[in-house]
């Protein structure tokens, strides 16, 4: 659907200015979309979480399918018969008639393939977190900004209006300023040791693609399809999981985007294999009128301590704003006002942050020129990168004084290492 212009395409684009043109990375103009014209996508990961995902773009012409493992390709190509097929997303993403490309990918192969995307022209949405590295978000972020491209990170809970109304309270200071604001999951994606044994390949998974830019490590059953979240190579544990789901309520609320410092502690660091449990604290400066923060994350069973103080109800995974005037708990969708007995009767303020047309179609809508979607990258790439420095500073063991702009510590340098990790010879972003 991006070719170079014939007459008739300038005409048609000209027909259609006050609409608005648009120019992409190298200078090219990318025609307008009629309203009832279909994107041509391509999918990157098909099966499991990446499942939904497809899903979420069916209403488009799904033109590309891309998945290691041949009986996940299988099963999808059945959905979309007249999709290519591939093994290998370089090969997809090089097409020159795929507009936009969806990367539901393990961690430590979304930088490169979204790169790729978005260097080949292509729109971009990536399942979060955005990258596996502080580094690789700051590059694709870079990138998606430079090139002008839409994007989407995969917090899909952002659509929801439950976390409308909390961003609402707390903007119109319901309960006071904000300097305190805690996040836990229960979750545990960590632990476990390098498995000695090297089984066969299964003959349906192309497993050195699965690798992609990760260190070299012999095929085991114990990494996929899911278990590599608790594995350093791939993923991240229970943070790197579900930290830009919790979080993003505290960054959109509190208005949040690059932390003057990162500090962790959990269960003993091991080189393989993340926490069992960890808590990770970041500082964030005063924004304009919006005092000082310290935002704190629980994973693995830890919990703030005023659930033990009996300050806080029953309550599952969450969020909790501390306010000068009370506290806020909230989840993907519900939230209360504490201590319940302070605000009886309280006069909620009216809605007025509009619903969203849905997360996929603001990306959808995005890529054809209709606004931008709420959690691009501009928006999320900086809490990724909170998040995977909390990483770096449990890893290390050090307390980081960080410098956002330069992307680097200012008094532990040695982090380097962590901050921006070598790829496998063959990868580059």
């Amino acid at each position: 659907m991006r070719h170079s212009p014939t007459r008739r395409d300038f005409l048609k684009t000209t027909t259609l200015t006050t609409f608005g043109i648009l120019l992409g990375a190298r200078g090219e103009i990318l025609r307008a979309y009629p309203a009832n014209e279909k994107l041509s996508i391509g999918v990157v990961g098909v099966a499991n979480r990446a499942a939904a995902n497809l899903g979420g773009v069916s209403s488009q012409t799904v033109a590309g399918l891309c998945d290691v493992d041949d009986r996940y390709l299988g099963e999808a190509a059945k959905r979309f018969p007249a999709a290519e097929k591939y093994n290998d997303f370089r090969r997809l993403i090089e097409r020159k008639d795929i507009d936009a490309i969806v990367v539901s990918t393990p961690d430590h192969t979304h930088a490169v393939a979204s790169l790729a995307a978005v260097l080949s022209g292509k729109h971009i949405y990536c399942e979060k977190p955005l990258a596996h590295s502080v580094y690789e978000v700051r590059a694709v972020t870079d990138a998606v900004k430079k090139h002008k491209r839409a994007s989407q990170l995969g917090t899909q809970i952002h659509a929801v209006d439950n976390y409308r109304r909390v961003v609402e309270l707390i903007e119109k200071e319901a309960i006071g300023k904000v300097r305190e604001a805690h996040v836990w999951c229960g979750k545990c994606w960590g632990g476990g040791e390098r498995p000695k044994e090297t089984p066969p390949v299964p003959d349906y998974l192309h497993y050195d693609l699965w690798l992609g830019p990760a260190p070299y490590r012999p095929y085991h059953p114990v990494y996929l399809p899911g278990n590599w979240r608790r594995w350093w190579d791939f993923g991240g544990g229970t943070l790197a999981d579900m930290g830009c789901h919790y979080m993003d309520l505290v960054f959109w609320a509190l208005k949040l985007a690059h932390p003057l410092s990162a500090e962790a502690t959990g269960s003993p660091v091991h080189p393989e294999t993340a926490a069992m449990k960890l808590q990770a604290t970041w500082r964030f400066p005063a924004r304009g009128a919006l005092p000082a923060v310290e935002l704190t994350w629980y994973d693995g069973g830890l919990r703030p301590a005023h659930f033990k103080e009996g300050k806080l109800p029953q309550w599952g995974d969450g969020v909790l704003f501390v306010g000068e005037k009370g506290m806020l708990i909230a989840d993907y969708n519900n939230h209360r006002l504490l201590p319940e007995k302070d605000f009886e009767g309280f006069q909620r303020p009216d809605p007025y942050i509009p619903p969203s047309k849905g997360h996929y179609e603001e990306w959808l809508d995005a890529c054809k020129g209709k606004g931008e979607a709420l959690c691009h990258f501009g928006y999320s790439g900086p809490l990724t990168e909170t998040v995977l420095l909390g990483l770096v500073a449990y890893r290390s063991g050090k307390k980081i004084q960080w410098d956002a702009a330069r992307l680097k510590s200012t008094n532990h340098p040695e982090v380097e290492n962590l901050v921006r990790p070598p790829l496998r010879d063959g990868w580059t972003l």
